[in-house]
């Protein structure tokens, strides 16, 4: 059986997209570290790549980036970093290095994980990341059977509005068991919603609360806002029973304490609550219903930019998720207005990434060209997440032009009444559609508007962050780049480390006591061989690094960095130390080679190329054998050079 170095798991509240990138993003970041890592996936479809007790036992950390519960207690004795599975898409090698790191307190059932750093990691069992992952599981769990009930609803009435009506003209037997179907499981969704947010916190004794608390309140007409207080109520009085019984003997009680005691005390006790509760959420729903109905009259445009900014804020988020469940809502209830705005909203950010690609593409690499083109088929089926690589390239300029095509798309669509009486699948369900067509148009529109926005930020950017094209091409926003650029500036760079690396610049047999010693004696070369200009503010750079992160890497090698003006050109540091000095590493061991890397102010970002290369470099087994070694700098030269 294989053994990993890391285990983990990812989850994301629809399980389609963030689950499969964060597991993505983790295993390139794993394989570009050398280690060896397995990740368990919490989609739609289940529970994929599971890991079994072995492969946890034989992990030396664990990485769990999810928004739902994946039952970090079975990870208890190993050290495990927690955290919302965004952040696994955005810093992989951040949650690596933390789950290896020797600061990373060892996980322990119902306790807080911790981060390196020493506080709660950002996703750890806190109090509002609980109540965050229990709300995204409970959506997880809830939107297959909106999607499933809603489709077939709405399928119903390919004979007629009406055609489930027996006292109708329009009445059909097949069309009426559809809608019978659609919307007996359809109506599941309050009471999904509830079981699993407790089921969250509360394992299954809250699922069994939270299923009667969902369901009363969806009885009494609490919508599912109903379910939100309802779940999180089950929950805290499942827990609050189990602290009171705890003095009861487990071995004697156990049964009667899940079978008997739990499931009736906490039914009666939520029940009666909710019971109470349901005439003032019932006013709080029907209130809050009405009043976004409203806009769709009075205001379809305010509307429509309300709904384009919540679907395009966060790309399939909780406030993406909140614009959702309130369509859903307002779809139970035979509104199909509201539903179009939000899916066009939802529809349009992945086009538009596929638009600006096509619009500017010398600002985007292969990769993100690639990804751009496949999101004209995820942004055709709903799938709005496609968008974030590209929002989070530069949120604070890329997001807000998501938000002006999303909402120029739902606008319109309010505008132009447009009805879509299916909660998801995007272009799939166009025959479900009163005005397919014109909700085509308007969704391109504000892609477009979208793609424009992007490309001139994208070209903006690229001035002083150039993006690099393999050849000569037109850009729609510009002059036809010159094919005779220097090869630095072009995406064909190999970036090879000979390029910045001379024999002067290595050195052997370096005596120096401790880390900070290494990075004072890095600091005093770099100036002595001409390629710095004060030494101490080269030296400060190294600490601000440094206090971010260790820089210590495994095998040895440490790969300490400095950005500065004080930096004369880009240039590769190699010390080959006399006796091996503690760096705070990945793996614990002292540090007997340092490889640094001295960066001009104004880099373009090609040091990351470097770094990348060398981190490849770092991989190979034979590399770091004769890396290790080498005995002069001819030899070292030798080996960078690829000789």
């Amino acid at each position: 059986m294989a053994q990993y170095d890391l285990v983990g798991a990812t989850g994301c509240a629809t399980g389609v997209a963030h689950t499969f990138m964060a597991e993505e993003a983790l295993e390139k970041a794993a394989q570009k570290l050398g280690y060896k890592i397995k990740i368990e996936t919490h989609g739609q479809t289940g529970v994929e790549h599971e890991l079994t007790p072995e492969e946890i036992k034989a992990a030396k950390g664990v990485v769990i980036a999810s928004d739902v519960d994946v039952d970090p207690d079975r990870f208890a004795g190993k050290r495990v970093v927690i955290v919302p599975v965004a952040k696994g898409i955005k810093e992989p090698e951040t949650l690596i290095r933390e789950a290896l790191s020797s600061e990373t307190p060892i996980y322990k059932p119902g306790q807080t994980a911790k981060s390196s750093t020493g506080k709660s990691s950002a996703g750890a069992e806190k109090l509002g990341t609980k109540i965050y992952t229990s709300l995204m599981n409970g959506v997880s769990h809830m939107l297959p059977f909106v999607v499933a009930g809603g489709v077939l609803i709405a399928v119903s009435f390919f004979w007629g509005i009406y055609s489930a009506d027996p006292k109708s003209s329009q009445y059909n037997q097949f069309a009426y068991m559809l809608n019978t179907i659609g919307s007996t499981t359809m109506g599941l969704m309050v009471p999904v919603l509830g079981a699993f947010i407790a089921e969250a916190l509360a394992k299954r004794s809250g699922l069994v609360v939270g299923f009667a608390a969902g369901m009363i309140t969806s009885v009494g007409g609490g919508g599912f806002l109903g379910a939100i207080i309802g779940g999180y109520l089950a929950a805290v009085v499942v827990l609050l029973l189990q602290k009171l019984m705890k003095p009861l003997p487990d071995k004697e009680f156990r049964g009667l304490k899940s079978i008997f005691l739990l499931p009736v005390l906490g039914v009666f006790i939520t029940g009666a609550i909710m019971f109470w509760l349901n005439g003032p959420i019932k006013a709080i729903n029907t209130g809050m219903m009405s009043w976004l109905k409203g806009f769709e009259n009075s205001s379809p445009i305010l509307l429509g930019i309300i709904i384009g900014v919540m679907c395009a804020s966060d790309f399939g988020g909780p406030i993406n998720k909140a614009a959702y469940v309130t369509g859903t809502a307002l779809l139970a209830q035979g509104n199909y207005y509201f539903m179009a705005g939000v899916s066009a909203a939802c529809i349009a950010p992945p086009l538009a990434t596929g638009f600006v690609v096509l619009l500017n593409k010398k600002a985007y690499s292969k990769n993100e060209r690639t990804a751009g083109y496949v999101n004209f088929l995820l942004g055709s089926t709903h799938i709005t997440e496609g968008a974030i690589p590209f929002a989070a390239k530069h949120p604070l300029w890329n997001i807000p032009a998501f938000m002006v095509g999303s909402a120029i798309a739902a606008a319109l669509t309010y505008v132009s009444r447009i009805q879509v009486p299916a909660p998801h699948g995007g272009f799939i369900i166009l025959p479900l559609v009163n005005k397919p067509f014109l909700w085509v148009l308007w969704i391109v529109v504000g892609a477009l508007v979208s793609g424009v926005l992007l490309a001139l930020i994208a070209g903006r950017f690229a001035k002083t962050e150039p993006q690099f094209e393999d050849g000569p091409d037109i850009d729609v926003f510009g002059e036809e780049e010159n094919v005779n650029k220097p090869v630095a500036e072009k995406e064909t760079t190999d970036y090879n480390l000979k390029d910045i690396l001379d024999t002067q610049n290595i050195k052997i047999n370096v005596d120096v006591p401790d880390k900070d010693s290494a990075l004072k004696y890095l600091a005093n070369f770099a100036v002595k061989n001409g390629l710095a200009s004060d030494s101490e503010e080269v030296y400060d750079k190294y600490l601000a690094r440094e206090k971010e992160s260790s820089t210590g890497m495994t095998d040895g090698f440490a790969i300490p960095h400095a950005q500065s003006a004080a930096i004369k050109q880009s240039a590769m540091l190699v010390l080959k130390l006399k006796n091996p000095i503690d760096w705070n590493s990945l793996d614990g061991q002292n540090i007997d080679t340092v490889i640094s890397f001295l960066i001009p102010a104004k880099d373009s970002k090609t040091h990351l190329q470097y770094l990348s290369n060398t981190a490849k470099l770092l991989t190979h087994k034979d590399f770091i054998e004769k890396l290790k070694e080498a005995k002069t700098p001819e030899e070292i030269k030798k080996l960078f050079d690829g000789e």
